[in-house]
């Protein structure tokens, strides 16, 4: 297992504008000002970059693998065009009932990325903007980091915030705290 730089990032709320109606076509994917650039930032700086995402659109018939791999394509399109790319993009497409071990706050996406890449997680960043994707970082001893952006200032003033945990107004925020 090799140490390298990595981020991990949740999609909806973090890279993009969330929505209590889902992300539902490429049309509704609509990058948060500054995040594309933080990515492509972050791999000019050596970082592995990897989206873990929850998607229970497709479980609830909101959205079909086809539709979900449109998005995908045009988060890539917009990212190409800053010079940058994801090292992986690892989803679950289960219900919050479904009893899976991949949707977050469990940790299988994240030993999914483990396999997959052949990297230690202990002290990478996870970054997302709910309570569910902070616990699921802590789980495999990554380091915690909530986004303002999205749920985040919900979940920031709830006030159940593990300890220990670094809070930024975007991810464009959390990569200046990050790079040098």
């Amino acid at each position: 297992m090799q140490t390298k730089k990595m981020v991990v990032l949740d999609r909806d709320g973090v890279i993009n504008q969330d929505s209590d109606e889902f992300i539902k076509s490429p049309d509704e994917w609509i990058p948060i000002p500054g995040s594309l650039e933080a990515i492509a930032r972050l791999k000019r700086a050596g970082f592995l970059v990897v989206v873990a995402t929850n998607q229970s659109g497709i479980a609830r018939g909101l959205y079909d693998l086809d539709m979900l791999q449109a998005i995908h394509q045009k988060m890539h399109l917009l990212l190409a065009e800053k010079g940058a790319s994801l090292d992986g993009i690892f989803y679950c497409p289960h219900g919050p009932d479904d009893g899976c071990d991949c949707r977050k706050p469990k940790s299988g996406l994240l030993h999914q990325i483990l396999k997959q890449l052949d990297v230690d997680l202990q002290g990478v960043w996870l970054i997302g903007d709910s309570l569910r994707d902070l616990q699921a970082g802590l789980s495999c001893g990554m380091q915690p980091v909530l986004v303002r952006t999205g749920k985040g200032s919900g979940t920031e003033s709830k006030g159940q915030l593990p300890e220990g945990a670094f809070i930024f107004d975007d991810l464009a925020s959390a990569t200046n705290q990050l790079l040098p």
